[in-house]
């Protein structure tokens, strides 16, 4: 009963102080209780302001023994981090045992990478004897090229394009603008679609400068370039997960592989930090060991 006392006063602490969601709220109270039952159940039935670090270490292991996943492990622990920060600013304690809690390591699931020779059979299961056909290389070859999100492609603008330069401007996140360079093959594809498809498709209203555009005149869907992609796949037999984000993500990679700098890879693909570059490129294991094969003096020597 000592325990849902003070977990009365955390709920309040956290509707008043912190203005959360009612949702979270729930989460959080339903976290704590669950410690409260944890140290019963192991004959530790006392009160929050006795509990230690080793009760929590104790409560996260049986977590994992529950088959309770990291990601909301971590977000548990949050919450008790929070709940003994609350009795810290109450002076129910003298310091917040949850300080040196360490969260679990959540291991991200990375997209598949499609190889280079995937992706030029993605792109030459492209059917050219339909207007569209070229639009869909034109397309994928920019997508590759400069690595862009799906959003970034569809909103492509004619005015930024900067061919004599071998850039575009790309509108990325929070309307932020970034100069990507894109390749030759991208570029000569655009134009081939600009003159001999685009041109005799009459934009609607408002969309006179957006690049690809469907025969009604209207700029693609992310779910209709989702659609494109996933059929080019299964065409080209290819059996992996595969989306717009696939080629973003092989763009960073098959860079990263080449040698390229992680942050001018930041760079092109828009990321405030290069923590998240970090995550989201993926090098191979076996890039990787052939680069120690080929460079490392010890590395075959016994």
């Amino acid at each position: 009963m000592i325990w849902e006392a003070y977990i009365q006063g955390f709920v309040a602490y956290l509707r008043l102080e912190k203005d959360l969601s009612p949702h979270s709220i729930d989460a959080y109270r339903h976290d704590v209780r669950l410690l409260a039952q944890y140290l019963e159940s192991v004959g530790r039935a006392i009160a929050p302001d006795a509990v230690q670090l080793s009760d929590l270490q104790g409560f996260v292991r049986s977590l994992t023994e529950m088959g309770i996943a990291a990601s909301s492990q971590a977000r548990m622990i949050s919450g008790l981090r929070m709940f003994f920060q609350y009795l810290l600013v109450e002076e129910v304690i003298a310091e917040n045992p949850a300080t040196l809690l360490e969260l679990p390591k959540i291991r991200r699931k990375l997209p598949d990478v499609l190889t280079v020779a995937e992706i030029d059979r993605i792109i030459a299961a492209i059917d050219l004897s339909k207007p569209e056909g070229m639009r869909n290389k034109a397309m994928l070859e920019t997508l590759y090229s400069c690595g862009l999100r799906v959003s970034e492609l569809i909103s492509l603008r004619i005015s930024d394009l900067f061919p004599e330069v071998g850039f575009i401007r790309v509108i990325g996140k929070g309307n932020k603008q970034r100069l990507v360079p894109i390749g030759e093959l991208a570029l000569k594809y655009i134009r081939i679609y600009r003159e001999q498809v685009r041109v005799h498709i009459q934009p609607q209203a408002g969309y006179r400068d957006i690049l690809f555009l469907n025969r009604r005149g209207q700029p693609l869907t992310r779910v209709m370039v989702f659609y494109i992609i996933k059929s080019l796949a299964r065409a080209a037999g290819i059996q992996k997960n595969i989306s717009p984000h696939t080629f973003r993500h092989s763009f960073a990679t098959h860079l990263l592989e080449g040698g390229a700098d992680l942050n001018a890879v930041k760079e092109m693909l828009g990321h405030e930090s290069i923590t998240t570059t970090e995550i989201y490129t993926h090098i191979d294991t076996g890039y990787l060991r052939d680069t120690l094969d080929r460079y490392h003096p010890h590395f075959h020597k016994s």
